[in-house]
């Protein structure tokens, strides 16, 4: 029997949608680490030098919703591609920017790209498997780069800040970005198109609202009632609207809301504990940046193993309850071993347990989530579905380093090592109990 082409280019298709979201998951941390090098490159003051990361931040988060539905619109391939290649010259531009103003117009760029390129990458995962055992596997796999992206980014920041300069972080995504825009045509299915209709007010709510959100959750708390007042706004919008930027029946099943609850408890749990464990190690235990980054991957790893090689072989044969709930238990345990750290606590000892625990959880938590948020939504509705997941996924990391970030350094209460390390084991606390409640809340919306 002759195989179709549809069929011969899956996996090659697949591995091309993987490089292009793991070149958005790594251009969230790979510049963290190059930051102290980029201000003093271009001048930067230190109240300005946070805006090279959350220019990005803001964009990204914002933009997710209606880049979501303009993919619907223009076919999924072509707006994967128009996403690569802004994502490639933005990189390019801040790569070679001559003062800060550029280099944070050029990470705007970037995320503004990112917010098309994410979701449209998850929408043609759907398209290019239909059997649910294949499925399964896909999205396992394809949730592993997911959980593998942040700590690679930072892993990457670090070599290449070292070995090259801190230019190299934007520049490497320029030859990343034109391979896989050369394979794009032959390898990914083209989508049937749909009459773009997108109502102005919205859309201009939506954006705000979420650039409000993501703006506060950078520490700028009076930003979180404008977010309120503007995201409640877009909501009643949103049941009047003709043309709603996001349709309140996407909404209405309970599956999707319980993995939507599921992704946005365990991003921020994940995100969160990573700031923490990078404070543990570099703080108390004189970690370098470079030996803090390999410090982090085997727990990466294993979320990398478990989703790729146990839920996403699992996902055809047990319900997402029976994968997403024990997964989010699983990873309060891990965090539950953070709670007992001290200023005698070693790598081996206690972080790297907690880590491996960690990872296993969130390994079997990504992908039954993702594939039952999109598996029950019509082809027409995939794209904006997909900017929902991204979106919690952008959200639910934020406000995990903002909120974590913020109970550590409170509950520490003084400049001392032990202080330090209470504040550490306290936000772990903090990040166990929102698991916990995580998982409850997803178990009743999952159903049986």
């Amino acid at each position: 029997m002759t195989t179709t082409p549809a069929r011969t280019t899956r996996w090659p298709g697949f591995a091309l949608l993987c490089t292009a979201q793991l070149m958005v998951l790594l251009d969230t941390t790979i510049v963290n680490i190059a930051l102290p090098a980029a201000q003093h490159d271009l001048g930067l003051s230190d109240t300005d030098r946070h805006w090279i990361v959350t220019a990005y931040m803001l964009a990204f988060g914002a933009l997710l919703l209606p880049a979501g539905r303009i993919s619907d619109a223009i076919g999924r391939r072509r707006a994967l591609l128009v996403g690569v290649l802004g994502f490639g010259l933005a990189s390019a531009a801040g790569g070679a920017a001559l003062n800060g103003g550029l280099l944070i117009g050029a990470r705007a760029a970037q995320g503004a790209f990112a917010a098309l390129l994410a979701p449209t990458a998850m929408a043609l995962l759907t398209a290019l498997f239909t059997d649910p055992v294949e499925r399964g596997r896909a999205f396992g796999r394809f949730s592993a780069v997911v959980g593998a992206g942040g700590a690679a980014g930072l892993l990457a920041g670090g070599l290449l800040t070292a070995a090259l300069d801190w230019r190299w972080c934007l520049y490497v995504n320029v030859p990343i970005a034109a391979v896989a825009a050369a394979f794009i045509p032959a390898l990914l299915p083209e989508t049937p198109s749909h009459r773009l209709r997108l109502d102005p007010l919205s859309t201009a709510l939506g954006v705000t609202g979420a650039a409000a959100l993501v703006y506060a959750t950078t520490g700028e708390l009076r930003w979180l009632a404008p977010a309120a007042v503007l995201l409640g706004a877009f909501a009643l919008r949103q049941v009047k609207s003709a043309n709603p930027l996001l349709p309140p029946r996407l909404l209405t099943d309970r599956r999707r809301l319980g993995s939507l609850t599921a992704i946005t408890t365990t991003m921020a749990a994940m995100f969160g504990t990573m700031l923490v464990l990078t404070y543990q190690l570099q703080e108390v235990l004189g970690f370098d940046p470079l030996r803090t980054g390999l410090a982090i991957l085997p727990g990466t790893a294993v979320t990398v193993l478990t989703a790729s090689q146990i839920s996403g072989r699992l996902m055809a044969k047990l319900s997402p309850r029976l994968l997403i709930v024990p997964g989010m238990l699983v990873t309060a345990a891990g965090l539950a071993l953070l709670t007992q750290l001290t200023p005698d606590s070693t790598y081996a000892g206690a972080i790297l347990p907690a880590q491996l625990v960690f990872g296993l959880g969130t390994g079997l938590v990504m992908s039954p989530s993702m594939s039952a948020a999109l598996t029950s939504a019509a082809p027409a509705d995939t794209g904006t579905v997909s900017a929902l997941l991204s979106t919690a996924q952008q959200l639910g990391g934020s406000i995990g380093i903002a909120v974590l970030n913020g109970i550590a350094t409170v509950a520490a209460g003084g400049a001392t090592l032990a202080a330090q390390v209470h504040g550490h084991a306290i936000a772990a606390a903090v990040a166990a109990g929102l698991m916990l409640a995580g998982a409850l809340l997803s178990g009743l919306l999952l159903g049986r």
